[in-house]
């Protein structure tokens, strides 16, 4: 029982961070703007709070996901679990577009029965802005997880634009994060200009189109996440720049002539290498042998890199590999 336990704790700790954090975080979030909705009755509040509502619920998913993923293969699942994240993403995405819908309600229902005008908008105010901080700073944290997945370094306001370009290569949590915060911090900017013009105007509708818009960025991340999860349960190709990595890893070992093929595949946040390597003429089995055991565990010394298999070839005099990025 005790080794369980310890297996359950080190599975935890792999758990991806990034979701982890956000669903403690949202999910205060959530509980505070619930509290200011009752009391003000705002739209744009409740468009907010229905948004930290699915962020939190999403991201607890996908944390759990996350730590079943770095379960190691067993005999019945060779293959190990990295797409069982895949799977509890899509369930957010289930979660995120229920919860849009039922924004959308609400902001259609505000457009023909505007809320009534209240004194206590500067509470909605202040929980605004705490809610955008907190947002903002669980993005940032996105951001950095974005950068660190995908190995670019980037200081200042270029963190926005490298991992907003570099976002795919992150591992499927840590995109769901990136977005639904992006959302979030952008939603809750919008909601407070809905709340400051309603409050000092006499231009009502607002409360209403902002809680559509909101709505509508929802469903724009569940199809985003949706549709990168959809093809990550299918199994797809790691991008140029990870194949070229792998290929400097192998071309290190000075008895590698070439690479005659290599497929690298993506699940979750790790990479399956298969490949065939060509090797100098006139090697021993032997020796080849110890070059390719020597190669594979150079390639699994990357932590994101789970299993390795390769072949080895003499070497045929024809080069096979081209670098599939300028870099």
């Amino acid at each position: 029982m005790e080794q369980t336990s310890e297996s359950l704790g080190s599975l935890i700790r792999k758990g991806n961070k990034s979701s982890g954090s956000a669903a403690i975080g949202n999910t205060c979030i959530a509980v505070v703007k619930a509290a200011a909705f009752a009391l003000t009755g705002s739209g744009s509040m409740f468009a907010t709070m229905m948004h930290s509502i699915a962020d939190a619920v999403n991201q607890m998913f996908v944390f759990t996901g996350s730590v079943l993923a770095e379960k190691r293969p067993t005999r019945r699942f060779p293959d190990g679990f990295g797409r069982v994240i895949n799977l509890f993403c899509m369930v957010a995405v289930i979660v995120v577009t229920i919860m849009a819908y039922e924004t959308m309600l609400e902001g259609f229902h505000l457009l023909k029965h505007p809320a009534e005008e209240s004194g206590g908008y500067w509470i909605n105010v202040i929980v605004l802005l705490l809610s955008i901080g907190a947002d903002g700073f669980v993005w940032v944290k996105a951001m950095n997880e974005v950068l660190h997945e995908s190995r670019i370094e980037a200081k200042g306001f270029r963190k926005f634009t490298a991992s907003l370009k570099n976002v795919k290569r992150a591992a499927p949590p840590t995109r769901l994060v990136f977005y639904e915060d992006l959302v979030a911090t952008s939603g809750g900017a919008l909601a407070m200009l809905a709340v400051l013009v309603t409050a000092f105007t006499s231009f009502k509708l607002l409360d209403g189109v902002s809680s559509i818009l909101i709505a509508f960025m929802m469903i724009g991340v569940a199809f985003r996440v949706g549709y990168d999860n959809m093809v990550g349960l299918i199994g797809v190709a790691a991008p140029p720049e990870i194949e070229d990595r792998v290929a400097r890893i192998i071309f290190d070992d000075p008895q590698v002539t070439d690479i005659y093929q290599m497929r690298i595949l993506q699940e979750g946040r790790y990479y399956h290498v298969e490949g065939l390597i060509e090797l100098k003429k006139g090697m021993t089995l032997a020796d080849a042998d110890d070059i390719k055991f020597k190669v594979r565990d150079k390639l699994l010394a990357d932590p994101h890199i789970s299993d390795v298999t390769l072949g080895i070839l003499e070497d045929n005099g024809i080069r096979n590999w081209e670098p599939k990025t300028d870099g």
